[in-house]
């Protein structure tokens, strides 16, 4: 029996801002979630947000159902390339010829979910998890300077937690003329549920507390409520997006330049 993925999404204010700067979107028909965090002046980051996912869901959607199951995966991930590639073009031009939305950027995640495979992609410091067997994993790896600062042995992740360079990302959609996706190909299993979110969930919860709240969640409906309440609860610093899906089918399973631009 193939695989197949449920999908849900959810974006939430938070109780710190006014403004709406996250974009999160999905394709249940091609099995395809894009998330995104913008970042700029006023609207700006809503901008940029909202133009990455919604061309990435619209095109790379489209090319999806006319290559369906014939495609290889390398062909796939070409095609997320490409897709990202214009989505970035389309913002940086948008901001190089509208002064209000002048630096504008945004982080993206983008799965798509095949038979027994997840291809995914990332730009900045929006996350992907995976809760396979009760342990939660983070399957991205930020593009920021925190996260270099934690690998060149700078300092450690539990320091990360109250540094004050969390908002600083060393890759965004959209700040230069052409942006490198970071793609990477995992294993699907039946039972996996995996969580794209926005670091306006991952500050507010640690691991721990995402974890619990997916181990006991019935539904992806509440699971995305049971999250974005939680970073709501711990200070809702900043707009929260979330997605998640979850595996079914199957046998059976057991339970440029590099500086950094401020977001």
């Amino acid at each position: 029996m193939p695989l197949s993925i449920a999908l849900h999404a959810a974006v939430d204010p938070g109780r710190a801002r006014s403004n709406n700067e996250d974009s999160a979107e999905i394709d249940p028909e091609v099995a395809l979630a894009v998330l995104a965090d913008g970042m700029g002046g006023y609207n700006a980051g809503e901008v940029a947000s909202s133009m990455a996912t919604g061309f990435i869901r619209t095109e790379l959607g489209r090319w999806l159902r006319e290559a369906s199951s014939q495609a290889s995966d390398a062909e796939v991930r070409r095609a997320m390339d490409i897709c990202v590639d214009n989505a970035n073009r389309a913002i940086f031009n948008a901001a190089n010829s509208n002064p209000q939305y002048a630096g504008m950027g945004t982080t993206l995640v983008v799965a798509v979910f095949r038979d027994g495979r997840l291809l995914l992609g990332h730009v900045g410091d929006s996350r992907c998890y995976r809760l396979r067997g009760g342990r939660l994993q983070q399957i991205t790896r930020d593009h920021s300077l925190l996260q270099e600062q934690i690998d060149a042995g700078l300092i450690t992740p539990e320091q990360a937690a109250f540094s004050a360079n969390k908002n600083l990302v060393t890759r965004a959609v959209g700040v230069e003329d052409t942006v490198l996706l970071e793609t990477h190909q995992h294993e699907v299993q039946p039972g996996d549920l995996y969580l794209l979110c926005s670091d306006g969930l991952s500050d507010m919860v640690d691991d721990a507390g995402i974890a619990q709240l997916l181990l006991q969640c019935d539904s992806l409906e509440s699971g995305t409520r049971a999250l974005i309440a939680a970073a709501n609860d711990a200070g809702g610093k900043d707009n929260i997006s979330v997605i998640l899906g979850r595996v079914a089918g199957g046998a059976s399973a057991p339970a440029r330049s590099w500086w950094p631009f401020r977001r």
